[in-house]
């Protein structure tokens, strides 16, 4: 895509509408940093590329490359097929946008369909959304599983006919959206 409303620093100036998800957010959270159960990584992978990756040391690998704070990982490179569990609430925007413009990702994200956000980035542009069956117990940068679960029902959004076809080996109900 050649539109520039669609760079990542459009979407972010864009994302002050975006209503934020209470979810898995407390007003004083302990940590901004919550790992995707490695399960799901299993079930999905392998990935090339995961642009928002938690810093080193991390209990387990999300991809083959990681691009960790300071690194930018909205304005590196994308290659290969990309993993992406984007902070929850409106700092998700530029995320998914930016996996939506490179077409080979899979995105996490709370299952908020009504939200701007879904009808921008997901509804007209995803290949397939998987809704997770239950909701995942997400983990602490040690690899702690969370006391809780994530407090909201959960979505994966697929860019790309690989990506959606990879969402069959999560428990959930799949929506086709784009073929």
């Amino acid at each position: 895509m050649t539109d520039p409303s669609w760079t990542p620093e459009a979407v972010a100036l864009r994302s002050g509408d975006a209503r934020a998800m209470k979810g898995h957010l407390s007003a004083r959270p302990e940590t901004t940093i919550w790992l995707t159960p490695p399960e799901i990584i299993a079930a999905l992978g392998p990935f090339d590329l995961d642009p928002c990756a938690c810093p080193e040391p991390r209990p387990w690998p999300t991809a083959a490359v990681h691009y960790t704070p300071p690194q930018d990982g909205l304005a590196l490179p994308w290659r290969g097929r990309a993993w992406v569990n984007p902070p929850f609430g409106s700092q998700a925007d530029p995320w998914i946008a930016k996996a939506a413009q490179h077409g080979n990702a899979i995105v996490l994200v709370p299952a908020a369909t009504e939200t701007a956000r879904w009808f921008r980035w997901v509804w007209p542009l995803a290949t397939a959304v998987c809704f997770m069956q239950g909701r995942p117990h997400f983990h602490r940068p040690s690899g702690a599983r969370a006391f809780a679960n994530s407090g909201c029902p959960i979505a994966l959004i697929a860019y790309g006919h690989d990506c959606a076809g990879r969402l069959a080996g999560v428990a959930g109900f799949i929506v086709e959206l784009r073929r």
